[in-house]
């Protein structure tokens, strides 16, 4: 297939920078749950992969309510960005927690020799979709043939694994690395552009002339937000790590029964963001934090299955730049299973 001849280049740059994580993981000293000036209380510092937005705030509810300080936790919210390796910063220990925007991103990073698992989806489902026009809509995979489809540079490989797993060779598609600004597709420059449906700002330029195709509709069923920790941070601090999940699920089962509220809050923390876009946004936001799963495994759940369809995929596309990593190694259920009985049970 010609997929294959484009992916190499995608994966050496995701190597090259987190080649010196695996470093640094080795090395580094493992600081691990500090203790505040607070008796009894311990810091934990959660890093974001990106900038601090909606995908926060069940954090900033819970933080906001005292949930953390209930559970004995002083909880930091350390933002991430273009120059922040995040997954750096808690492999070393400088932050305890983290949360990438994709699930894909652990498993490359766990096939490199970084120690980190995920114990928590944010997001049940994977907002990335791709947007077309009604005057020329793309609802299927396979409409995208001979089309000119614009995404974001880090966002190739997404496109590659949907177009593999419809058969449609990638040369089949023009594509074309971009932003995520609208304009180029409402001047006619692409046939359809990439984002996050959660991402109300960037979409309100298409008004009612927006046709949706989500990835995971496509069959490319990935995680979103998924929270993680290092091997040794489960080892010895599970009873910190279920802490957080606990006051976490609590605070994002509080933003279900207070959504507007709860924005008032995030924009408050952050007041870089536009309080009526967040308005608009949280429903949807809600839409991928609870839904069917939710209502019988609870806030957070995720599933073996998912996941070792995702290490398939991306095997099949020689993504791993070590041994494809097993279910084991990305993922465990045991934090979960131990909170259970505090997760918010809603859809």
């Amino acid at each position: 297939m010609a997929i294959k001849q484009h992916l190499n280049t995608d994966r050496r740059r995701f190597v090259k920078g987190i080649g010196a994580t695996v470093g640094m993981a080795a090395a580094g000293t493992y600081l691990g749950f500090a203790k505040s000036a607070q008796a009894d209380t311990f810091n934990v510092n959660m890093q974001l992969g990106w900038i601090a937005s909606n995908g926060q705030l069940g954090e900033v509810a819970a933080d906001h309510l005292g949930y953390y300080e209930k559970e004995g936790l002083s909880l930091t919210i350390t933002p991430g960005g273009p120059n922040v390796d995040g997954v750096a910063s808690v492999a070393s220990g400088r932050a305890q927690v983290g949360q990438l925007s994709s699930s894909p991103s652990l498993m490359l990073a766990r096939s490199a020799g970084i120690p980190i698992k995920c114990v928590a989806a944010g997001y049940q489902q994977h907002p990335f979709t791709y947007f077309s026009l009604k005057k020329n809509p793309i609802k299927t995979p396979q409409d995208m043939v001979g089309k000119t489809i614009g995404t974001q540079g880090t966002a190739r490989i997404l496109l590659r694994a949907m177009l593999a797993k419809h058969d449609i060779a990638y040369d089949d598609v023009n594509v074309v690395v971009m932003g995520g600004d609208m304009g180029p597709l409402m001047n006619g420059q692409v046939d359809a552009v990439s984002g996050w449906q959660s991402n109300i700002n960037a979409l309100n330029i298409l008004g009612d002339q927006r046709v949706d195709m989500r990835l995971w509709d496509s069959g490319i069923q990935l995680y979103a937000n998924p929270f993680y920790v290092t091997d040794e941070t489960l080892q010895q601090h599970s009873d910190k790590v279920e802490a957080f999940v606990r006051a976490t699920a609590k605070g994002w089962g509080w933003v279900h029964a207070n959504p507007q509220k709860a924005v008032e809050l995030l924009v408050k923390r952050y007041p870089n963001l536009n309080l009526e876009s967040e308005r608009k946004a949280v429903d949807v936001i809600l839409k991928y934090v609870f839904n069917e799963e939710t209502k019988t495994g609870g806030w957070g759940t995720m599933k073996a299955i998912n996941w070792e369809q995702q290490i398939e995929t991306y095997a099949k596309l020689d993504q791993f730049k070590g041994d494809v990593p097993t279910l084991g190694d990305v993922m465990t259920l045991d934090i979960l299973d131990a909170t259970k009985a505090d997760r918010p049970k809603v859809g």
